[in-house]
């Protein structure tokens, strides 16, 4: 079923592959100033360009050629497989339906660029997907840095879209849910300087903490900041991180708790998930992380909605729409 959802979709728009060079498309569709149809583009992996993974390009029908526009960037959260082509198919769906980035980019008519990163079943505790712990330490082989590697990522798509008349503003607009949302949340503490905007939801009531300890316990990634020059061989950028609006949304009902799973958190991580934190994910730890926040003056928005669990609905939509427009409009 899934494969013939995803060939359905194929030919419900324009699909390009790109290898090293980037010919323009000889369409009309894409010499309008505004673009009728929707087109998706498949980027391959190019190392050499510093991405050991391909991505996808949304560029989405009504998007005007002569505007400067943002990039929208979601990381793909397409559970564990081993094979890249089962998370290349979910990824495409994603980008194109399967996601809340793929409403906002069709309502925003913004580019929209998601990775195909893997998430292997072999190496389960590995979590790449939301960049955990293990994910940040790998320092050789294809997944090292994949943080770096999506920046190697947006740069390119920079060049392609120009190759299609399109130009992008330096900083991005980040946005995900569950897995992705925690990928959002830490990207963005690592990366504050790219980052437009960034709205995370569904993330276990837990929000990287911008402070090395708390409470007398030391807080290391993803936990917050205390190895963060020994892991990313950089100083933490507070005065941009503080800077940054940020968006942090869950459901009441949310009983998705990753805290609670070794892919996600390591014993010790737990613990001080627990105790510092709560074990209670609403109203207890997302409170908390709300208030550390606030004391560390950082532009952030918490909020949570009725009558919903791990989802999201169109109340939803319509409020991380409105987050992203208000930024745009700025």
């Amino acid at each position: 079923m899934k494969n013939s959802i995803f060939q359905s979709f194929y030919l419900a728009v324009t699909m390009l592959i790109f290898n090293n060079s980037y010919a323009s498309i000889q369409s009309d569709s894409l010499k309008s100033r505004i673009i009728p149809v929707d087109t998706v583009i498949k980027i391959k992996a190019n190392p050499k360009l510093g991405f050991n993974y391909p991505y996808y390009l949304r560029i989405p029908k009504g998007l005007k050629k002569n505007d400067v526009q943002y990039l929208l960037v979601e990381t793909n959260n397409t559970g564990v497989n081993d094979t890249l082509e089962f998370h290349e198919k979910e990824a495409y769906l994603q980008i194109m339906r399967n996601s809340l980035g793929s409403s906002i980019c069709s309502n925003l008519k913004v580019p929209f660029l998601m990775p195909v990163f893997p998430r292997p079943q072999k190496e389960w505790t590995i979590y790449t997907h939301a960049f955990d712990s293990d994910a940040a330490k790998i320092k050789n082989g294809d997944m090292k840095r994949m943080d770096l590697q999506l920046i190697a990522m947006i740069k390119n798509a920079r060049e392609v879209l120009k190759t299609h008349e399109i130009l992008t503003k330096e900083k991005i607009l980040m946005n995900g849910f569950s897995a992705s949302g925690t990928f959002a949340n830490r990207f963005t503490l690592i990366h504050p300087e790219l980052i437009a905007g960034v709205a995370c939801g569904g993330i276990n009531a837990i929000t990287i903490l911008p402070i090395p300890e708390s409470e007398g316990k030391s807080l290391k990634y993803p936990l917050g900041t205390k190895d963060f020059e020994k892991l990313f061989a950089s100083k933490f950028n507070m005065k941009a991180y503080q800077k940054v609006p940020q968006y942090f949304y869950m459901g009441e009902n949310d009983k998705n708790d990753a805290a609670s799973f070794d892919d996600a958190y390591s014993n010790s991580e737990r613990e001080i998930i627990y105790e510092l934190l709560g074990k209670t994910m609403i109203p207890d730890r997302f409170t908390k992380c709300e208030h550390i926040y606030a004391e560390n003056k950082v532009n952030s928005t918490f909020k949570t909605y009725a009558n919903i669990g791990h989802e999201t609905d169109q109340t939803v939509f319509m409020d991380v729409y409105i987050f992203f427009k208000n930024i745009i409009s700025q």
